[in-house]
């Protein structure tokens, strides 16, 4: 790919941590969701937005990509120089690392955007703008089927068991998806501190968030008979029962992964 014009990168300097395996359950369940799409691209390209203080995450979210479209190529791309000059050693075939931030210097539109645990350090009224930058950089919606490119945007814990995540096309929010190592969970409620900036201040009374884990956790406490089969089924019994309230848009196979999506609409904040 031709670099573009050198500009000044938009965005700041965020702390760099970064595990390896850290994104695995965001990186699966991409490859699971927006598989078909990469596939369908004559040059699919997904970006690791803001990787961080070593490479890790853009390695692995390589080979995950590439079991669900093979021709996938990943671009990390940092604000931080020093940062991209410590991952250039790692570049491969389908592998670069760019400096660069929110403007996304490609030379062209890539089919993915992950931006993991990347807005933590801004203030909430700053989300809408840095997704409507980041959704204007997606490929586009196209003919048979195609809805575009997928920006997901979210945090997780240090080594990967808690996850919140949005995901979004061109035209804005689609969903919210909460995923965790179900062993480690004493009750859905406990995800709250893993939300993404555009929630994490919103859960409280009167916002749908706050009503959702309100109502997981109710529904969790019902599905304590399943725990002696395993968490797992106690999980997919709670989801089930969450499904006549709730516009769950996914279904038992993604269950089982610890997984529930959720239309973004049903938990959009107040007044959005």
């Amino acid at each position: 790919m031709t670099p573009r014009a050198a500009t000044r990168p938009v965005g700041t300097v965020t702390r760099g941590t970064t595990n390896p395996n850290r994104l695995r359950r965001m990186d699966r369940w991409i490859a699971a969701v927006h598989g078909a799409e990469l596939r369908r691209a004559q040059r699919p390209v997904a970006v690791d937005l803001g990787y961080g203080a070593a490479p890790w995450t853009a390695v692995e979210l390589l080979g995950r990509l590439r079991t669900a479209a093979p021709r996938t190529a990943v671009v990390g791309i940092e604000i931080d120089p020093a940062r991209v000059a410590a991952a250039r050693p790692y570049e491969r075939e389908g592998l670069e690392f760019r400096h660069g931030g929110f403007e996304v210097p490609l030379p062209a539109p890539p089919q993915l955007i992950r931006a993991a645990n990347v807005l933590r350090q801004y203030d909430e009224d700053q989300v809408a703008q840095v997704w409507s930058r980041l959704c204007a950089r997606l490929a586009p919606a196209g003919p048979h089927g195609s809805r575009g490119g997928l920006l997901v945007e979210g945090t997780c814990d240090e080594i990967g068991r808690r996850h919140v995540w949005v995901a979004l096309g061109p035209e804005g929010p689609r969903t919210v998806t909460f995923a965790a190592r179900l062993a480690s969970l004493d009750r859905p409620s406990d995800l709250a501190e893993r939300l993404p900036k555009a929630l994490i201040h919103r859960n409280v009374p009167g916002e749908p968030v706050h009503a959702f884990l309100r109502d997981f956790d109710r529904a969790w406490a019902a599905a304590a008979p399943y725990a002696s089969y395993g968490a797992r089924q106690r999980w997919i019994r709670a989801v089930r029962d969450l499904t006549a309230d709730w516009p769950v848009t996914d279904g038992p196979a993604r269950w089982r992964q610890g997984e529930v999506t959720v239309a973004w609409e049903a938990l959009a904040p107040r007044g959005r």
